[in-house]
């Protein structure tokens, strides 16, 4: 495994990109870390060479890796490539409602439904709905069309954002028909909710949707788009003949090939160079772009955007910051085990690159990352679990900015050898990790010297849990699965842990055999309502036949007292409390009732 190195940004000029010249700068950079340096282009020629340089050395005979472009035959015609298309208010009684499940405080994420107290807003299927949160009955619509669709609420506005995937056409069995991935696309719409739900702007970019973040009434949008290479398949020949071919073509692609296009209400764009950035190392197989768009306003505008030649596949944001990082651990024992990240500052309108660094290993999501008093947490695994040496096992690290670099400040290894992360929570100075292969240890972990992580307790126990939750008096609900001693999974299973103490401690539990549920993956599914200590789970359980329900516990002191269950019909997506009501909404119908569960209110189509 190659030895990690620290990737640092630099965001070029507008005013240094010129025609001519291709020659790339080198400032080394002051410090501790005298081998690191800022890599930065003198012109747009410059940042071309470069980028073809880095596709040649990862090129396959296939093309590369990660792309969704796809390969022609060679008779066939080049098609075009282009990476974009074309294209009176609720009553506001209400006191108190709950707001989507996110990682920070004060940092919203997007969902497929969302509440402001007045109005409950979801995006399911192809089409928006309005709720109104007094009258409990249908407010409006808008038809969205297809694709994934997400969104934000800010005041009388929502964001949506609509994730389109690739299609592919033809195969290299017909040369007249040429196989290709089209780019997957990127479409955010800002719709008016004053009154009967209408579009007022749309902005779309030729790059997947990776997430996004809504701070301070600014949504930053990330997208990752791959360059748009026509690959040409050799029918005869090696592969060798093939990778020599590939290269061919990628030194006679030109650089917008790298750059997608976006529409801003119906203005066409295209980043340019003076909004890349690079990393000391990269593949040239990916740009990740971080989009900024004011929701106060009434129209999208450009993005602002800032780019970075590199990938992200995971966000994490605190309101001031951004983070994006990537392992890649995903792709085999072949690739670098590790995980890099990039810190931005998101305090003004356009993102500014602020540091970068890396650990090895790889992530479980956005939860193994957290910041704290100006110090980065993350959590990683390494190795292979499921090898016959299980080699693999968990690590804390800690680092802090200095300059342009996230450094290492401690760490604490040897956790779950032989296993992988199930579920990691950082609440201010104490750390809980989760690994799991046939017993479920919950680790505590002491954080209050960054530089010296000390595991303070560890608690075994049969199952996982997957997704934990803090409740008041140093109490941790988990959401998971049961397990037998061997570690074979055995249905749903949500846990009640005292983690005050030494060693954490299982209060209580509640299992149902045979099910999941989707707060395990996704904890926007997650509802626990501290006022009355509410918590509600959706659930799914397959035994003689299929059950599907949101169950309603009590939270005690040292309890999990199961309150009731609410059965909307279908599989219960979302849970959400507005003053006294209870709603849970399924992919077709939104439900209210009181907050016991016991009476229903409403129930509204959708």
């Amino acid at each position: 495994m190659r030895r990690s190195v620290l990737c640092l940004l630099t965001t070029l000029s507008l005013a240094g990109c010129t025609a001519g010249g291709g020659a790339i700068a080198d400032r080394p950079v002051p410090g501790p870390e005298p081998q690191l340096r800022l890599v930065s282009y003198d012109s747009c020629d410059g940042l071309l060479e470069s980028v073809r340089e880095a596709a040649k050395r990862v090129v396959t005979s296939w093309g590369l890796p990660g792309s969704s472009w796809g390969m022609r035959l060679q008779r066939a015609q080049p098609a075009t490539a282009d990476g974009a298309r074309e294209g009176a208010g609720p009553d506001t009684s209400a006191k108190s409602y709950s707001g989507t499940n996110t990682h920070e405080v004060g940092v919203d994420e997007p969902d497929i439904v969302k509440t402001d107290g007045r109005r409950i807003v979801t995006v399911l299927g192809d089409t928006l709905r309005v709720i109104d949160a007094t009258t409990r009955r249908a407010a409006g619509s808008l038809h969205l069309g297809n694709g994934m669709h997400q969104l934000f609420l800010q005041g009388d506005r929502a964001l949506v954002l609509t994730s389109m995937q690739a299609m592919m056409y033809g195969g290299v069995s017909d040369a007249r028909m040429p196989m290709r991935g089209g780019p997957s696309s990127t479409r955010l719409r800002l719709v008016d909710l004053a009154g009967e739900p209408r579009f007022t702007g749309q902005y779309e970019i030729g790059a997947e949707l990776t997430d996004a973040r809504l701070a301070d009434g600014t949504a930053r949008v990330v997208v990752t788009s791959h360059p748009m290479i026509d690959f040409t398949w050799l029918e005869k020949g090696t592969d060798a003949d093939r990778i020599a071919a590939n290269k061919k073509v990628i030194d006679s692609t030109p650089l917008e090939r790298w750059l997608p296009a976006y529409t801003a209400d119906g203005a066409g764009g295209r980043l340019d160079c003076g909004q890349v950035s690079r990393p000391a190392e990269f593949s040239g197989t990916s740009l990740v772009t971080v989009l900024s768009f004011d929701l106060n306003r009434a129209a999208l505008g450009d993005g602002l955007p800032t780019a970075v030649l590199a990938d992200a596949r995971t966000v994490y944001g605190t309101g001031g910051r951004l983070y994006l990082a990537h392992d890649e651990g995903w792709r085999g024992e072949k690739a670098r085990d590790r995980t890099e990240l990039y810190m931005f500052d998101v305090s003004g309108p356009r993102p500014v690159f602020a540091a970068s660094g890396s650990v090895p290993g790889w992530l479980l999501n956005q939860y193994s990352l957290s910041e704290h008093d100006g110090v980065l947490r993350v959590a990683t695994t390494t190795g292979q679990q499921w090898r016959r040496e299980q080699t693999s096992e968990s690590t804390v690290y800690t680092l802090r900015r200095n300059g342009g670099q996230l450094q290492p400040l401690g760490k604490l290894g040897g956790l779950g050898k032989g296993e992988r992360i199930y579920a990691v929570r950082f609440l201010g100075p104490t750390g809980y990790v989760v690994t799991f292969r046939q017993t479920d240890p919950l680790y505590t972990i002491d954080l209050r010297d960054p530089a010296r992580p000390v595991l303070a307790g560890e608690l075994k126990i049969p199952g996982y849990s997957s997704y934990l939750h803090p409740v008041a008096d140093g109490r941790l609900i988990g959401v998971g699965q049961d397990a037998t001693g061997q570690g074979r999974v055995t249905g749903l299973q949500v846990s009640l842990f005292d983690v005050g103490g030494a060693d954490p401690k299982r209060l209580d539990q509640e299992k149902i055999p045979h099910g999941w549920s989707e707060a395990e993956y996704d904890p926007h599914a997650f509802l626990y309502w501290p006022a009355t200590g509410l918590l509600v789970v959706p659930y799914a359980a397959y035994d003689k036949q299929e059950r599907t329900g949101a169950l309603l516990f009590r939270v005690g002191s040292g309890s999990l007292e199961k309150a009731g269950e609410v059965n909307p019909g279908g599989y219960p997506r979302r849970s959400l409390v507005i003053d006294d009501t209870l709603w849970v909404v399924s992919d077709t119908v939104a439900v209210a009732t009181t907050l016991s569960g016991t009476a229903e209110l409403a129930r509204v189509v959708l």
